[in-house]
């Protein structure tokens, strides 16, 4: 069986395993936004 990461991060999450934070980002500024958003500002 072959999953994506973001499939295995959300079993994984599901059964209360810890897993990072991530978003997508397909623009720059999406990658700005969520870098603010990881760094909690």
């Amino acid at each position: 069986m072959n999953i994506h990461e973001y499939q295995a991060k959300g079993l994984l999450a599901k059964y209360g395993v810890a897993v990072p934070k991530g978003f997508v980002a397909y623009t720059p500024k999406e990658a700005e936004s969520a870098a603010k958003k990881l760094a909690g500002d």
